[in-house]
């Protein structure tokens, strides 16, 4: 999961995206991590109103500390999840050929609830600038679109992922 900073959007995705992954017991398969494009916040935890918000709704966002993305990431994780159109550009001007650059998606391509014919509606809005109900609207988009992704995943693990 990728957005600016790595302190509100891509933990939140991530934190959810974890929590559900050790629900259904795919955990041992299945590793998640984090990180943002920028790198004003590397080491730091995350945003304490994104923090909130996933406390609030029974998540454990303590463990979060914001990680820079780089171009090593494309040799460790076999898909990389943007949380807009700016991080998934800068994404893939860092990828190392083609096969890395198809491995970068947008996020909400999972979220069944977008607006398919506006290409802007896959961008998760950035909540930094926003109040508790900005904060908990991205924790809405995340929890519907990682159901999605979690029903994809268990596909993929039937066939031996």
């Amino acid at each position: 999961m990728v957005c600016l900073g790595n302190i509100c959007r891509s933990p939140v995705a991530a934190v959810v995206l974890a929590a559900k992954v050790d629900d259904a017991g795919l955990s041992e398969r299945i590793s998640i991590r984090s990180s943002g494009t920028g790198d004003w916040h590397i080491g730091g935890p995350m945003d304490p109103r994104a923090a909130a918000s996933l406390t609030a709704a029974g998540y454990d966002p303590s463990a979060h500390r914001a990680a820079q993305f780089n171009r090593s990431w494309f040799d460790n994780h076999d898909l990389i999840l943007a949380m807009d159109a700016n991080n998934h550009r800068d994404i893939t001007r860092l990828a190392p050929d083609q096969q890395a650059t198809d491995r970068v998606l947008m996020f909400r391509s999972f979220d069944a609830q977008r607006d398919a014919d506006d290409p802007f509606d896959l961008d998760v809005p950035d909540p930094y600038y926003g109040g508790p109900d900005d904060y908990r609207h991205v924790l809405d988009i995340v929890e519907r679109t990682t159901d999605q992704l979690l029903s994809e995943l268990q596909q993929l693990n039937g066939s031996g992922i």
